[in-house]
């Protein structure tokens, strides 16, 4: 699998996992402060080919990830749910302990959400759907992260995260209906 866009992670560890289970090339911004060069370099390959935020599901990674969507803006996004990031033995978490088969099918959903049409999903559709305040909205959170491969965010932070992952609103309803089945269903 060639991937067109070039492709941002934190270190060397990450570059050696993304290559061997794709071709493409990245940049690493070496750690969460991300200085003006690294991001110099980011807005320059966004111009050129595209760029494909993916950092590790974890504070630091999120923190990497909106400083550069913030500085760099049309980033795509590729995220690998924690349970996918752990390394073997349980001590460590990031991209770099992912299976080929978990980075290839994040990268790849990066590139389709991105081509999704876009329709503003609204706070008021977040509380009409139980996802913000209420009883089970958490759970509901939980399970609509795991869906739309965004991963869990507190009510607050919902909304950012479906913009920021370009979250269509068909996409939003076809999840949250998975997600009432299931509740029907326990």
């Amino acid at each position: 699998m060639k991937i067109k866009e070039i492709i941002v992670v934190e270190g060397k560890d990450d570059t050696t996992a993304i290559k061997r289970s794709v071709d493409a090339d990245t940049i690493e911004t070496n750690g969460s402060a991300v200085n003006d060069a690294t991001i110099e370099k980011v807005r320059r390959a966004q111009e050129i080919r595209g760029v494909i935020i993916f950092t590790d599901p974890d504070f630091p990674g999120e923190k990497i990830r909106k400083t550069i969507a913030n500085r760099v803006p049309g980033c795509k996004h590729a995220f690998i749910p924690k349970e996918e990031a752990i390394a073997k033995g349980g001590r460590g978490l990031g991209v770099e302990h992912a299976s080929p088969e978990a980075i290839r099918a994040a990268l790849k959903d990066a590139q389709l959400m991105h081509e999704s049409i876009i329709e503003e999903i609204t706070q008021e559709d977040l509380i009409t759907a139980g996802l913000i305040g209420g009883e089970g909205a958490k759970e509901r959170r939980i399970m609509l992260g795991n869906l739309l491969k965004i991963g869990y965010t507190n009510g607050k932070q919902l909304h950012k995260r479906l913009m920021m992952f370009q979250i269509s609103k068909q996409e939003f309803a076809e999840a949250l209906s998975v997600v009432i089945r299931e509740e029907l269903n326990e």
